[in-house]
């Protein structure tokens, strides 16, 4: 799935739900998502955490095929910036 698919997905999920913070999901060179204010896009800018990891990782994490936690310790997710903010994130994915 490409990552403006992805970013479509998530838009549609954050409806009447309330994110705190801005995060980014980088995924090299296939681009990024960015989640801010109620709204997902594909356009790059500073957040307040980033979470670096492939596109079948960003896929299986969003969809429960990836625990989150066990993605940090094996490596497939590696977090900068605010922690708080990644931990918000299972509130949108759950």
């Amino acid at each position: 799935m490409a990552l403006d698919e992805i970013a479509a997905h998530i838009k549609n999920g954050l409806t009447g739900k309330s994110f705190d913070g801005s995060l980014k999901f980088d995924c090299g060179e296939d681009g990024v998502i960015v989640l801010a204010n109620g709204d997902a896009s594909t356009i790059d800018r500073d957040t307040d955490c980033t979470l670096r990891l492939s596109p079948e990782n960003l896929t299986k994490l969003l969809t429960g095929k990836l625990n989150p936690m066990t993605a940090v310790m094996m490596g497939k997710i590696k977090i900068s910036g605010d922690m708080s903010v990644a931990l918000k994130l299972s509130k949108l994915i759950t």
